[in-house]
């Protein structure tokens, strides 16, 4: 089952480990700040084009990152 907050964490995890600003990774993968911003805290998740635009981004499988799996290279 889908968790926002789990979401919201592995986002913020992984975009603080490459060390860059949300309005950073909002540029990268066509998201405004405010966007990032609201799915980090759990506010709202995103498109199906963006999530897998993170996923890309971050090297990282979709599972990985709605929580389906904690490996974050299963399915990939």
């Amino acid at each position: 089952m889908f968790s926002k907050e789990i979401f919201a964490e592995r986002v913020k995890a992984l975009r603080i480990n490459k060390n860059i600003k949300q309005s950073e990774l909002g540029e990268i993968v066509g998201l405004t700040y405010t966007a990032v911003s609201d799915i980090e805290r759990g506010r709202r998740t995103t498109t199906l084009e963006k999530l897998d635009a993170l996923a890309d981004y971050f090297d990282v499988s979709v599972d990985y990152l709605m929580g389906r799996t904690d490996n974050p290279k299963v399915n990939k």
